[in-house]
C-alpha cells in the first residue's frame, strides 16, 4: 500500500495515544471517541494507514536532527533558516540557536527545545503543545496565534523558567506553569490563557504566573479566567478589557495599569495593589470579587 507522508499531518503531530486522548472534548466523552463513530471499514483504513505512517517514521518528523543542526549552522543573519511549516515534533532540539529563524507554523509538539535559543524568531501559528521549554529563550519572538498548551517548564536537570520578554504573544492559546518567569513587555492581546472549561482535559489544569514579570506587558482583550497570578507584576501594563474571571491576584501589583473595562468577576483581590491606576470606575466585577475591602490603593 502507498502511503503519503502528508497523512502525518494529524493535528496530534506524532503524538502517543494517551497525549491525544486527553485533548478529546468533553462533548466527544459523551458521543463516544470519533473512531467509535465512523463505519467499521472507516476504521480499520485509518488503522492501516497511522500504523504505514508510523512505519515510515516513528517521530513523523519532516527534518532528523542533524537536519535541523545543519539548516541553523547554514544559516546567516542576512539569510536564517527557513524552517517554516515543518513537522519538527518529538525531536530532542535543546540548547540550538534559532535566532530570527522563520519557523511559521512549523510544529515541536512534545519536542525538547531545553535552554534553545529563539530570540526575534518568526513562530506565528506555531505548535508547541507539549514541547520542553526549561529556560528557553522567546526574547523578541513573534508567537503571534501560537499555541503553547500543556508545555513542560518544571522537573528536570534544568531548572529556569523561559523567557518571553517582549514576545509578541497576541492571540497565543497557552496553559502553561510559569512561576516567575519574565514576560515584561510581552504583548498578550487577545490571548486565551485562561481555563478552557469545554475540555475535560484541559479543564483539570490551568495557568500558573505566580511572581511572574508582566510589567509593561499588553493583555488587551485577554481571557486570563481561573490563572493563578498571585504577587504578579502588572506595574504600568494595559489590562483593558482582560477577563479575570477567578483569577487569583492577591498580593499583584497593579500600580499605574490601565484596567478600564476589565472584568474581575470572582476574582481573589486580598492586598491587591491599584495604586495610580487609569479606568478604576470602567471595571467589572467588582461587587462578586473576593477580598475587595482588602484592595489597596
Amino acid at each position: 500500500m502507498t502511503v503519503s507522508l502528508k497523512v502525518a499531518t494529524i493535528q496530534c503531530y506524532g503524538a502517543s495515544a494517551a497525549v491525544c486522548a486527553n485533548l478529546v472534548d468533553s462533548r466527544d466523552a459523551e458521543r463516544g471517541t470519533p473512531m467509535n463513530r465512523i463505519p467499521h471499514f472507516a476504521n480499520a483504513t485509518v488503522t492501516a494507514l497511522l500504523a504505514a505512517v508510523g512505519a515510515l517514521n516513528a517521530t513523523g518528523a519532516d527534518l532528523s536532527v542533524d537536519q535541523v543542526r545543519a539548516a541553523l549552522k547554514n544559516a546567516s543573519p542576512a539569510m536564517p533558516a527557513d524552517l517554516s511549516g515543518k513537522d519538527l515534533s518529538d525531536l530532542d532540539l535543546s540548547r540550538l540557536d534559532f535566532r530570527h529563524a522563520n519557523l511559521r507554523g512549523a510544529s515541536f509538539f512534545g519536542s525538547k527545545l531545553v535552554l534553545s535559543d529563539f530570540r526575534g524568531a518568526a513562530l506565528e501559528g506555531a505548535n508547541l503543545n507539549g514541547a520542553w521549554l526549561m529556560g528557553t529563550d522567546f526574547t523578541g519572538a513573534n508567537l503571534n496565534r501560537a499555541s503553547l498548551l500543556s508545555v513542560v517548564i518544571l522537573g528536570g536537570e534544568v531548572r529556569k523558567m523561559p523567557i518571553f520578554k517582549g514576545a509578541n504573544m497576541t492571540g497565543v492559546r497557552m496553559i502553561a506553569d510559569l512561576p516567575r518567569a519574565d514576560l515584561s513587555g510581552a504583548n498578550f492581546s487577545n490571548a486565551v490563557v485562561g481555563v478552557n472549561i469545554k475540555n475535560q482535559g484541559m479543564g483539570q489544569m490551568r495557568t500558573d504566573l505566580t511572581g511572574a514579570n508582566l510589567a509593561g506587558a499588553t493583555l488587551a482583550g485577554a481571557d486570563f479566567n481561573r490563572s493563578l497570578m498571585a504577587f504578579c507584576d502588572l506595574r504600568g501594563s494595559n489590562l483593558r478589557g482582560v477577563n479575570f474571571f477567578r483569577v487569583k491576584l492577591a498580593g499583584a501589583d497593579l500600580t499605574g495599569a490601565d484596567v478600564t473595562g476589565a472584568d474581575f468577576t470572582a476574582a481573589d483581590l486580598e492586598a491587591t495593589i491599584f495604586r495610580d491606576v487609569k479606568g478604576f470606575a470602567e471595571v467589572k466585577g467588582l461587587d462578586s470579587a473576593a477580598n475587595v475591602d482588602k484592595i489597596v490603593r
